[in-house]
């Protein structure tokens, strides 16, 4: 083969591997159709008191690809000046779901602070299984979130 079709089809494959990677660019976070994290649940305020409320679209941040929304300007600056500390774990998917190698969606109500982190699961059934052994589950979570991270849900959900 020469060094013309060579250097063809070795562009042609980045190229290709390039817009792969640039459709699952935004797999990494559980967000709807306008990017919206956490169903709209201000992220502050699950380490509040007060526990989670519903944020408004006025007072939003952005962090990796997401919008946040917060119930209050204050709530909105505290998450832009540390968002990784707000900002759930797991890109906002299912707690459980990816100790399980799974992407699930989540019910912003089923919900659980553990060292300082934010932990959702889809239901409040599946929560109470997560909380049998939040510790095991988190650190297997942990250990398959980085082979599963990019991975678009419908296909890992559909394995």
């Amino acid at each position: 083969m020469n060094i013309r079709k060579l250097t063809s089809r070795l562009v042609a494959g980045v190229m290709m591997a390039l817009s792969i990677q640039s459709l699952a660019a935004g797999d990494h976070i559980n967000a709807d159709a306008n990017d919206v994290a956490v169903k709209g649940y201000d992220v502050v305020s699950y380490f509040q008191t007060s526990g989670p409320v519903q944020g408004r679209p006025k007072y939003s941040a952005s962090y990796q690809d997401a919008v946040y929304y917060f119930s209050t300007a204050s709530n909105r600056d505290t998450f832009r000046a540390s968002p990784a500390s707000y900002a759930p774990q797991f890109g906002g998917y299912c707690a459980m779901g990816v100790a399980l190698n799974k992407k699930l969606d989540v019910d912003p109500m089923a919900w659980r602070i553990v060292d300082g982190k934010l932990y959702l699961n889809l239901n409040k059934q599946v929560q109470k299984k997560w909380l049998t052994d939040t510790e095991g589950y988190i650190a297997t979570a942990e250990r398959n979130w980085y082979g599963i991270n990019s991975l678009a849900a419908a296909e890992l959900n559909a394995e």
